[in-house]
């Protein structure tokens, strides 16, 4: 089981940046990845960035390259989401979740797919006015 609380997000205007909090807690985090996924609908969940628990790597998805890092405290076992050069269509609920990670070829064919994740959080919203 792993638990999930996002924070930091909130109203923005164009070329801000703001940094995403995902306060994680289970006994799984190791062998885990998190992700965070962009929700524009009931539906709808974009690909933003994930990280591997226990080694860091970083993955990211082809949208939000260039404009968005991930990282994570391991002391604070918080995940973050910098999101630089904020546009309004960067408008959305913010989701982080929670997945086993894997290994080998599968993690970076996978690990942007929502339906691999079986933890979530509730989200934070991020507005961004022009």
């Amino acid at each position: 089981q792993v638990q999930l609380v996002e924070s930091g997000g909130g109203l923005a205007q164009t070329g801000d940046t703001l940094r995403l909090s995902c306060k994680v807690s289970g006994r799984t985090l190791e062998s885990s990845a998190i992700g965070w996924f962009r929700q524009t609908s009931e539906r709808e969940r974009d690909f933003v960035a994930a990280i591997s628990w226990g080694g860091g790597s970083p993955y990211y998805g082809a949208s939000s390259k260039g404009r968005v890092t991930i990282s994570r405290d391991r002391v604070k076992s918080t995940v973050y989401l910098q999101l630089n050069s904020l546009k309004p269509e960067d408008t959305a609920v913010y989701v982080c979740a929670a997945r086993p990670y894997g290994s080998g070829l599968s993690v970076a064919a996978t690990i942007g797919s929502p339906d691999t994740y079986d933890w979530w959080g509730q989200g934070t919203q991020v507005t961004v006015s022009s």
